[in-house]
């Protein structure tokens, strides 16, 4: 049996969306509650900012999803996008070429 593996990196802030939009929140109230600007909580919420451990912590005591798992998700995302990205690639190994093992 096979794991699934997710080929598409998945921002956290996907399924926080998804959440938000479960619930019919409304995100300019969700960000005043939570203390954040209207647009840093869009950003995230639509992939263009990247989550902190404490705006982690902010969406799970909003909405009871874990901060621990979202800053994994965060991670995942963020290596994955890392090694999509051929310029960078292409430096890593002239790294690697340069310093022996």
């Amino acid at each position: 049996m096979s794991e699934y593996v997710c080929q598409r990196p998945i921002h956290p802030g996907e399924l926080l969306k998804d959440e938000v939009e479960s619930r019919g929140l409304m995100q300019k109230a969700l960000a005043e509650q939570m203390g954040l600007p209207y647009t840093a909580l869009n950003d995230i919420l639509n992939g263009r900012r990247n989550l902190t451990a404490q705006v982690a912590m902010l969406f799970e005591a909003a909405l009871g999803v874990s901060a621990e798992m979202l800053l994994r998700m965060q991670l995942d995302y963020t290596m994955r996008m890392a090694r999509k990205d051929k310029k960078f690639s292409a430096r890593l190994e002239a790294v690697r070429n340069y310093v022996p093992a």
